[in-house]
């Protein structure tokens, strides 16, 4: 049977814990962008979703996921910062944003990746992918990366080249974008840095492109990252992440109409997400938040408590209660370990999607003794008689 305990005041009436989960409705963003994601990392919390699984033209966006491959190939040791590239016609016959490399350059992986990042070099991606590409060809290295996405979870995502230049069937989702944004900041933390560099001055050869497009870096806001992208078919768009306190928000901006609108929308983005939203810890590790009932063990209830301390995200203006609901399908039957995950803390703030919650066993209960199965027994008995065969079961 499943068991719901409810309460939209304190949790709960069988608990230790009361929660003082109040909240007044943050208000909606009205973004003007064609599509648009918002995430809270630390509790993993979508503050704002507009055709989020659209897949759409990503522009220099999606050079992050060739960004991501070649750090794999570095960690892997498949390929190192210091080593030398060749440049090849192919990579050198890209317009739009580029290092100005030739087919006389060879040039080391880490100015090709400062490249990539800071100075949107779309002939920096086309060297990578070439020398991490299956059969050598950008088209493989595009093939690859599609592979590689939906592994990763981006399932919206198919790519026709390393750089993002308009082609056919190259898409992305705004969503994707923002599961490979984490991908980048949580699997290469000793790369991420990179993200912030304001300027690249590579060889001295473009002194009109030295500098990260990224409009947030400087603001002080802690924004620290990731990639801007435009073309006439995908618009002004923005990766971006920006960290305050303990919380990272990452946001997907796309299909803005100029490099002023795209700066404006993502600067109102990080203050709305952070202003209006706020981290707080609902319950301790091992305080029991409810009891539930046993089955033939050696006590008729066993506490209900977080492995860890719970945290959500939640509207950050007080006044209006959340209901909170501990659920567990019952009664448990013993042995029971303590740690063994028994029931879920439901939580639905308003405006924000449903949050649930692991509960674990507070303690060991072993099966009860002969006395305790006769009581069992004789209790199943009399229910039965008064309630009809299929009681107590």
């Amino acid at each position: 049977m499943i068991h719901i305990l409810k309460s939209s005041a304190s949790l709960l009436a069988t608990g230790a814990l009361v929660l003082s989960l109040s909240s007044l409705s943050a208000a909606a963003f009205e973004t003007k962008a064609r599509a648009a994601y918002v995430v809270d990392q630390l509790t993993d919390t979508v503050l704002l979703a507009k055709n989020a699984e659209a897949p759409l033209p990503p522009a220099s966006m999606s050079k992050l996921m060739t960004l991501y491959v070649a750090f794999e190939a570095i960690r892997d040791g498949r390929l190192t910062l210091d080593e030398q590239l060749p440049v090849s016609e192919h990579a050198m016959s890209y317009g739009g944003s580029t290092m100005f490399l030739d087919t006389t350059d060879r040039v080391r992986v880490e100015d090709l990746l400062r490249g990539i990042i800071v100075l949107s070099g779309n002939d920096a991606c086309v060297v990578l992918a070439e020398a991490l590409s299956p059969d050598g060809t950008e088209a493989g290295f595009a093939r690859y990366m599609t592979k590689r996405a939906k592994q990763l979870g981006m399932n919206n995502s198919t790519f026709a080249n390393a750089n993002g230049w308009p082609a056919a069937g190259h898409r992305m989702s705004v969503q994707d974008l923002a599961i490979l944004a984490e991908h980048l900041i949580e699997d290469f933390p000793e790369y991420y840095p990179l993200f912030s560099e304001t300027e690249f001055k590579f060889d001295g050869r473009a002194p009109s492109n030295i500098h990260n497009r990224n409009p947030l870096l400087k603001l002080g806001i802690g924004a620290d990252g990731l990639k801007t992208g435009h073309t006439a078919e995908a618009g002004y768009g923005l990766v971006g992440s920006a960290v305050q306190g303990d919380r990272r928000v990452i946001f997907v901006v796309s299909g803005l109409d100029s490099n002023a609108a795209r700066a404006e929308e993502a600067e109102a983005l990080v203050t709305w997400s952070f202003r209006q939203f706020a981290s707080k810890t609902i319950a301790k590790a091992s305080v029991p938040v409810a009891q539930a009932e046993v089955w033939r063990g050696a006590q008729t209830t066993v506490g209900l408590v977080p492995a860890e301390d719970l945290t959500v995200l939640l509207p950050a203006l007080s006044g209006k209660q959340i209901n909170a609901e501990v659920v567990y399908t019952g009664p448990i039957q013993a042995p029971i370990k303590k740690g063994q995950k028994l029931a879920e803390l439901v939580l639905q703030p308003e405006d924000l999607p449903e949050i649930r919650l692991p509960l674990v066993a507070a303690n060991d209960v072993p099966s009860g003794g002969f006395f305790v199965r006769v009581k069992t027994a004789a209790t199943v008995l009399v229910a039965r008689f008064i309630n009809g065969p299929e009681a107590a079961l």
